[in-house]
C-alpha cells in the first residue's frame, strides 16, 4: 500500500461508502475519522457497514445524529485535515464544517450531475426510463449535489435492470472515479468542470406511498416503477379485492390482452396486469405478505 501526507475525515454510509474508503486506503490516505450512521431497525438491511470495516482496520468512528453539533465540529477541527469526503452519507454538511478541510472538502453521488441531484438519485433515474447515470466525484457547497464537477464515471441502464442492479453497478463507477480523482486531488493538480445547475434536475426522497401502482398508467410506466423500488427496496404495490399485493418480480410483454379491465389477472396459469394502454405486465412473483403466490392462490383470492 502506498503512502502519502494528507489526512483526511471521511463521512461514509452503504456500499459505496465501504468501497470509497477501501479506495482511500489503496492509495495510502490516512483516515483519522469516520462518521456514519446507525442502522435504522425499521430498514431493510442490505448493504455493507461502513461501522464494521472500520473497526476490521482500526479506524475511529462515530454516529452522531446531527452532523451541524459543535461537538462534531470541534473533533474535527482538532484533527486539521487536509480533506473531507462524504460518501452516500445522508445529511447534509454544514459549510463551517467544510471550511475545515485544508485541500478540499469532495462528495460522490450517485447520478451523473447536474442531472438528478437530491435523494436516492438510482431509483428516481430507473423510474424515468433512463438508459444511463453514474457516478460523479464534486465539491461539497451549500446546495446538494451543486459543487464544481471533479470526475464522472458512466454505467448503462438495461431495459430490465431494477434500482438494485443498478446501485451495483454505480457501486464500481464510484469507486472507479474516486480512484481516477485521487491523483489529481493529492497532487493539487486538478481542473473541476462547472456543475450547470440550470441543465439538470433535483429530486427529494421518495415515500412508501410512491410505490403505489397507478394501472391507468402504461405499461412502461407500471414497471419502470416496479424496477425502482424492487425488492430489496419494498416493491411496488396495489390492492383489489381487499388484499394488498407486492410485485416481486415482472417483465413487460407483448401478450394479447384483449379488452380486459385494468389490474390483475390470470391468463392461462399465468399472472398479469393490464395497463391503461392496453399492455400488460407480466407478474413472475407476486406477494401477498411475505408469502408468493400461485396463479390459482390468485384466482381464487379474485373471485372472492
Amino acid at each position: 500500500m502506498t503512502t502519502t501526507n494528507a489526512k483526511a475525515v471521511v463521512f461514509a454510509y452503504h456500499n459505496v461508502g465501504v468501497r470509497s474508503i477501501k479506495t482511500l486506503l489503496a492509495k495510502g490516505i490516512d483516515i483519522a475519522l469516520v462518521v456514519t450512521h446507525e442502522d435504522n431497525p425499521a430498514e431493510t438491511i442490505w448493504f455493507e457497514s461502513v461501522a464494521a470495516l472500520c473497526a476490521e482496520h482500526g479506524i475511529p468512528s462515530i454516529t452522531p445524529a446531527d452532523p451541524k453539533s459543535e461537538d462534531l465540529y470541534a473533533q474535527v477541527a482538532a484533527i486539521a485535515p487536509d480533506f473531507i469526503f462524504s460518501f452516500y452519507y445522508r445529511h447534509m454538511l454544514p459549510v463551517n464544517l467544510l471550511a475545515l478541510a485544508k485541500r478540499g472538502a469532495y462528495n460522490l453521488h450517485g447520478s451523473l450531475l447536474p442531472k438528478y441531484r437530491g435523494r436516492v438519485p438510482v431509483n428516481w433515474a430507473v423510474l424515468h426510463g433512463e438508459t444511463e447515470t453514474g457516478a460523479t466525484l464534486h465539491e461539497m457547497a451549500a446546495k446538494p449535489d451543486a459543487g464544481a464537477i471533479i470526475a464522472q464515471v458512466s454505467v448503462p441502464i438495461l431495459p430490465d435492470d431494477t434500482a438494485y442492479e443498478v446501485f451495483g453497478k454505480l457501486t464500481v463507477a464510484a469507486e472507479q472515479t474516486l480512484w481516477q480523482a485521487l491523483p489529481g486531488l493529492l497532487s493539487g493538480r486538478v481542473h473541476p468542470l462547472p456543475n450547470q445547475l440550470e441543465q439538470g434536475s433535483y429530486f427529494g426522497g421518495r415515500k412508501p406511498e410512491d410505490g403505489r401502482i397507478d394501472w391507468s398508467q402504461t405499461a412502461q410506466q407500471v414497471y419502470n416503477l416496479h424496477r425502482a423500488v424492487a425488492p430489496p427496496y419494498p416493491g411496488a404495490f396495489f390492492d383489489q379485492n381487499g388484499h394488498r399485493f407486492v410485485i416481486g418480480k415482472a417483465r413487460l410483454t407483448d401478450r394479447e390482452v384483449g379488452n380486459l379491465a385494468i389490474g390483475l389477472h390470470v391468463l392461462d396459469n399465468m399472472i398479469f396486469g393490464v395497463c391503461g394502454d392496453g399492455r400488460a405486465v407480466k407478474i413472475l412473483e407476486l406477494l401477498n405478505g411475505p408469502r408468493a403466490l400461485t396463479a390459482q392462490e390468485l384466482r381464487d383470492m379474485l373471485a372472492s
